[in-house]
């Protein structure tokens, strides 16, 4: 074949991701060379490897993908690939480690559309509690909403000393005002949905955080977010397809479900992925670039 469309795709666990693989072919490349058990010091390596094999023409045709799990680690080897680049030889670069940076990039931007279309502005001061706040998808969802200029909080099961510690961690990376939350009693959590605008389930799938008991003790809440899609769902009273429909505990809310959010989730991986195919300039892209992707999909 001549002139392929080649990605690479790094990933720090034992195997790559299929979804992965599956979506960079869905996105048209013509081979996707997956490479497991990559090191952050492996980086380096590997992108200059990939960038000098083609030549100044050849790269505009070539993409890196870094996956994994962990959030902190996919970003430190976007940043290694950056630094490894010597122009003309450049490629882009795009990371989404267990899917974590569109699934976030989905959940805020379908929730600042319906805060929006109930009459509440944007997300600046609103309340946001996000359970599973120390997950990769809670840390994501996390920081965007601090972007939106949101009161966001990550709540744990765990604690509020691991909360917390997560919450310093992303600020003092990010510069962000995150705020850890108690989540680990039922009186904590009942508190959390006293006092939110929004909540937003981002825990571990087959996992309740929020039961129709608790909901019902919201005063504020606007939107009710999940993306746990396997039974039983994060939030009782809100369905997996669910994409502004009233909650019957809470009237004055409206849920978001795990179908919906993944919907738009599959269109912001994708446009990502075509994003790099389509660019003549190398593109470096993580949850700031999802986000945008994710609002313009969404935009009315």
């Amino acid at each position: 074949m001549k002139d392929p469309y080649l990605l690479h795709i790094f990933s720090p666990t034992r195997h790559v991701s299929p979804f992965d693989i599956n979506m960079a072919y869905e996105a048209r490349y013509d081979a996707v060379i997956p490479y497991s058990g990559v090191t952050l010091d492996d980086t380096v390596a590997l992108t200059q490897d990939t960038i000098f094999s083609r030549g100044p023409k050849g790269v505009r045709r070539t993409a890196i993908f870094i996956g994994g799990r962990e959030l902190g680690l996919a970003l430190d080897m976007l940043e290694a690939a950056r630094k490894a680049m010597v122009p003309p030889f450049e490629v882009s670069v795009f990371t989404d480690p267990s899917g974590a940076i569109t699934t976030a990039a989905a959940l805020l931007a379908c929730v600042e559309k319906w805060v929006r279309r109930r009459g509440h502005g944007d997300l600046t001061g609103k309340r946001v509690y996000i359970f599973g706040g120390t997950g990769p998808v809670g840390i994501c969802a996390g920081l965007l909403a601090d972007q939106c200029g949101a009161q966001a909080r990550l709540v744990s099961h765990q604690g509020l000393g691991n909360a917390q510690k997560t919450a310093d961690d992303c600020n003092h990376r990010f510069g962000s005002a995150l705020q850890g939350v108690d989540g680990s009693s039922t009186a904590a959590i009942e508190r959390v949905v006293a006092d939110a605008d929004v909540v937003v389930n981002t825990a571990r799938a087959g996992v309740r955080v929020l039961d129709a008991r608790v909901l019902s003790r919201a005063r504020d809440l606007v939107v009710a977010a999940d993306v746990n899609a396997v039974p039983p769902l994060g939030i009782e009273g809100v369905g997996v397809h669910d994409l502004g429909k009233s909650i019957e505990t809470v009237p004055q809310a409206v849920g978001i479900g795990a179908l919906a959010i993944g919907d738009v989730k599959y269109k912001v991986h994708t446009r990502l992925l075509q994003l790099m195919y389509e660019s003549e300039s190398a593109l470096y892209l993580s949850h700031a670039e999802a986000f945008e992707v994710a609002r313009s999909l969404l935009a009315d």
